[in-house]
């Protein structure tokens, strides 16, 4: 399939907040509790999308219409709004944002394999080169342009937290494009996206609540309340979760999951320029070259 200018667009916009996202969300570390920030991320969005996507509440019908599908929107909620970035939070808390964002980049392969063996979805040869291609950009970025960088990477817990939530995102991605049964074709109610997206938070937001209640319990705290804490949650509604999710899912509509997730390998490009003009840090021309190689892994893998 041949990517449209519009459907590149689509899948540039969530990389780009999610780079967003990665940077403030290392700049709140120590400053809210990964969990508890992943609740009052969504809880905001949430208070977002009510006006927008009210309808999916506004008769008895509607809201029968959400609990008759609560198994189907509970896994969405879970694996795309209750863990994926509740786990990247956590990630950032032991392992390095060089770690992260590598194991971040195995998300092609994930699709790729969840594909294979969950929808029998055939692995192209140009899709393995392009997912070749596109992590060997990720990596010079990580590395600095220093290929022997890559000998000083060690794993520990939060890598595993991150691979983790790599894996999640790829089951979200697939369940989106591959829904299930009452949530496909004719079964699917008449959602608007803000209805569907909204839906989806509701469930999700059961888990990360759940998950943020029990951080709590065990003894963190909650984050001090100001204008830096509230700015920080109304970016990260409007932006990595509300907009990235409805470009994200229109994007994987239009493209596929294995196709959009090479789109997805430009966020720690993003984010290594955000990072490098947040410091008065320039570019550098191994930045230029690893967004080449990860362009290129895109162009090979739409090659039939």
């Amino acid at each position: 399939m041949k990517l449209s200018a519009r459907t590149s667009a689509l899948l540039l916009v969530p990389p780009l907040l999610w780079a967003c996202n990665a940077l403030l969300g290392r700049l709140l570390a120590g400053t809210a509790p990964p969990l508890t920030l992943n609740a009052l991320r969504w809880w905001a969005a949430l208070l977002l999308l009510l006006p927008l996507g009210w309808g999916a509440l506004a008769t008895a019908q509607r809201r029968s219409e959400l609990r008759q599908r609560w198994k189907s929107l509970g896994l969405l909620g879970l694996l795309g709004v209750g863990a994926y970035n509740a786990l990247q939070y956590l990630a950032l808390q032991t392992s390095t944002p060089i770690n992260v964002t590598l194991i971040a980049s195995s998300t092609p392969l994930w699709m790729l394999l969840v594909g294979a063996l969950a929808y029998r979805e055939p692995v192209r040869p140009a899709q393995a080169a392009g997912a070749l291609l596109s992590m060997s950009g990720v990596l010079l970025v990580m590395v600095r342009g220093d290929i022997a960088g890559l000998a000083g990477i060690r794993l520990v817990a939060g890598d595993l937290w991150m691979l983790l939530a790599a894996f999640s995102w790829a089951l979200y991605s697939w369940r989106l494009a591959r829904p299930s049964p009452d949530l496909a074709a004719a079964r699917r109610p008449a959602w608007n996206w803000a209805e569907f997206l909204l839906a989806q938070v509701l469930f999700g937001l059961v888990w990360a609540s759940a998950a943020a209640a029990t951080e709590l319990a065990l003894g963190a705290t909650l984050p001090t309340p100001g204008w830096t804490l509230a700015g920080a949650l109304l970016f990260l509604a409007v932006g990595p979760s509300v907009l990235a999710y409805r470009c994200w899912g229109l994007g994987v509509a239009e493209a596929g999951p294995a196709t959009a997730a090479f789109f997805g390998n430009l966020t720690p490009v993003f984010a290594a320029v955000l990072s490098a003009l947040a410091l008065g840090q320039p570019p550098q021309p191994y930045h230029g070259a690893a967004f080449a190689l990860i362009v290129a892994g895109i162009a090979v893998s739409n090659r039939r």
